[in-house]
């Protein structure tokens, strides 16, 4: 039985709540080391305070799961099978009553809700999130390593991106090149990869086209690699041929509040800090306006995780946290520039994991 599902099973004994419904496949991995998407279908741990959990997931998956490492009980169901039914005739064997249980509110959709409360129409429900969230919040020394080498992976796929880019390639032309060139090392990308050329980089969340590429642009990736369930996330802002000095000098605001925020990283900071920092040297340059989202997120299993970095979040830093540190400039109608590196708290400090260099990079 795994460290992690042994601490989910001392939270319950704790909270006096007799079991957790999890549903979300990042903590089903999390917690059990198989990864599934069940589409439209049922994913669930069922876990108690004492007795063995179950695994309930597509019978064509059960295979996977133990592969995985699972030694527990699985319920695997056909798609003519009532998924339902098979967990209340189980669960009677397990606990003749549940009177409190801890789901994913933010993850359960209503319709598995009303099934899981039909079966306990007197039972309670609470949240499990915050439990698994502060469970996940600290990466241990496997997990590390793992997004070290999606980090190092991302690397390579921005240099992927930059040597792509020439007078007339699109958007599409240089996402294409990357996915292609990240599949063949035997890894995927996290989300979909975002290329954003001229005008179209001061949309921070824009989406690729056609659009074609032409000297004096500013050419923005915002890439992620997923390995062996980890992820990576990075943003790089590239000149392509001479662009103007409001250009440059977007570009160096906000590298220079990129790198105030990470050297501010350590441990017993104030999450809140990083991005007051970052976004008071946009604000003294006169781009504030401009600044249109928080500072950064955490990041692991999934691309967006665990805490949020803004300016009102008074978390203190701890080691082994791993998140996002990505400010950016975004003026609609002309350019958009964001930096994003990922780091990881250490005892000392931090530890940048992205590296692709960030020094205003002009390529000819």
């Amino acid at each position: 039985m795994s460290g992690k599902l042994t601490k989910l099973m001392e939270w319950l004994r704790q909270e006096r709540i007799d079991a957790a419904f999890i549903t979300s496949p990042d903590n089903v991995f999390y917690i059990t080391g198989f990864r599934c998407e069940p589409h439209e279908r049922l994913l669930a741990l069922i876990v108690f305070q004492e007795k063995e959990p179950i695994l309930v997931c597509p019978g064509m998956e059960t295979e996977e799961a133990r592969r995985a490492g699972w030694n527990e009980e699985i319920i695997g169901y056909s798609d003519t099978d009532n998924p339902w039914d098979l967990i209340q005739k189980r669960m009677s064997a397990r606990l003749d009553k549940i009177r409190l249980w801890a789901i994913e509110k933010d993850h359960l959709n209503i319709t598995k809700f009303e099934q899981l409360r039909k079966l306990y129409q007197d039972a309670s429900f609470l949240p499990a999130e915050p439990f698994l969230n502060e469970l996940r919040l600290i990466k241990d020394s496997k997990e590390i390593e793992l997004l070290e080498q999606a980090c190092e992976l991302v690397d390579f796929a921005v240099k992927v991106g930059v040597n792509e880019i020439a007078e007339g390639r699109t958007e599409v032309d240089l996402i294409a090149t990357i996915e292609y060139e990240i599949t063949k090392k035997g890894a995927g990308m996290a989300f979909s990869p975002l290329v954003l050329a001229g005008a179209n980089t001061a949309s921070p969340h824009g989406v690729p086209g056609d659009t074609k590429i032409r000297k004096g642009d500013f050419v923005l990736f915002d890439l992620g690699v997923s390995f062996n369930g980890y992820c990576s996330d990075i943003t790089r802002t590239i000149a392509f041929g001479e662009v103007s000095d409001e250009q440059k000098k977007i570009y160096e605001t906000v590298l220079k509040a990129q790198e105030t925020a990470v050297q501010l990283t350590k441990p017993g900071v104030p999450a809140k800090e990083l991005d007051i920092a970052a976004r008071n040297i946009i604000s003294e340059a006169g781009y504030g306006h401009y600044f249109t989202h928080r500072l950064g997120h955490g990041l692991g299993i999934g691309v967006h995780e665990y805490p949020s970095v803004h300016e009102r979040n008074d978390m203190p830093l701890k080691t082994g946290m791993v998140f996002t540190i990505e400010p950016g400039i975004y003026i609609p109608g002309f350019t958009g520039v964001r930096i994003e590196d990922d780091v990881l708290v250490t005892e000392n400090g931090v530890r940048v994991m992205t590296t692709y260099p960030k020094t205003l990079q002009i390529v000819e």
